[in-house]
């Protein structure tokens, strides 16, 4: 019979792996029409995987490689915009879970790209996720290891040609897990776009006596502060369900205003994730007797 810490962690793994499935199978892999959002920010991710290609003058930066198998997807949505896949400089991502770093070897093998990752999230991206907190033992959330050429920190920016990215350091969801910032110019206007990492508590996380990762709950505490710190005009994340996407994109043209600039549903987001992440917190609290 299983010793019950063993059947637990073996329930949690059967969990996460059918999550996997599920979301492979759902909208992971389905193409979504590329399109820009503002300025000079486009979308080329997938249905369930966010991907966003910042041109510029000297080139062009694509935030999150996604899964390996997104890698043409990403490609032909970029070429379907008229711009060159070959063209991509820089190689960001939001944290290092394999739904949006697997495919980086591969952009950086097709392009040269430099890639450029948050510090506490460059070893689990150079040890292909062995080293997650979470999911190094897990062999489906695993991905191929991939040589960091600049390690960022807290307030880093990334510059190519006219645009300026800020790296914020919002941890929690991984260690290194990265919101980015910029200001771009639409129609005569200045807007702030944020690119939120992950604000997830994923099933299974434990927020209370984490051995592996002992400050995970005043991480998300960071986390929280900065991302309601931020001022926002044009709200985006890892996932497209982060900021609506589908019904956004539905409203384009439909009317006067861009329905990607949405700096309300920026502020409800981030309450509701708190919100969550509270709930979620005194639950594990209680469980543990503190």
């Amino acid at each position: 019979m299983l010793r019950p810490k063993i059947a637990f962690a073996l329930i949690l793994f059967a969990g996460f792996a059918n999550h996997l499935a599920a979301q492979a199978s759902n909208d992971w892999g389905e193409p979504f029409p590329p399109h820009r959002v503002i300025g000079n920010v486009y979308f080329v991710g997938t249905r369930g995987l966010a991907s966003y290609l910042i041109t510029t003058p000297e080139g062009s930066i694509l935030i999150n490689s996604s899964l390996e198998s997104s890698v043409p997807m990403i490609r032909a949505s970029i070429e379907k915009l008229g711009f060159k896949f070959s063209d991509v400089k820089i190689l960001l991502i939001s944290h290092a879970h394999f739904d949006h770093c697997a495919g980086s070897f591969l952009v950086k093998e097709l392009t040269g790209a430099r890639y450029m990752v948050m510090e506490p999230d460059v070893p689990v991206v150079e040890d292909g996720g062995k080293g997650d907190f979470q999911y190094g033992k897990t062999p489906s959330a695993l991905f191929k290891p991939v040589k960091v050429d600049r390690v960022l920190h807290d307030g880093d920016q990334v510059k190519l040609g006219d645009t300026v990215l800020v790296a914020h350091l919002t941890p929690g969801h991984t260690k290194g897990c990265t919101t980015w910032t910029m200001k771009v110019k639409d129609a005569g206007k200045t807007y702030d776009v944020v690119i939120v990492g992950s604000p997830n508590v994923n099933p299974g996380y434990k927020l209370v006596n984490n051995s592996l990762y002992p400050q995970i709950a005043s991480e998300y505490e960071k986390m929280f502060r900065v991302l309601k710190s931020l001022p926002c005009d044009v709200f985006l994340g890892a996932h497209g369900n982060y900021y609506g996407m589908e019904a956004k994109y539905a409203k384009m043209g439909k009317g006067a205003e861009n329905p990607f600039v949405d700096p309300a549903g920026y502020r409800a987001a981030v309450d509701r994730w708190e919100q969550s992440y509270r709930r979620e917190l005194a639950k594990q609290t209680a469980a543990a007797g503190k």
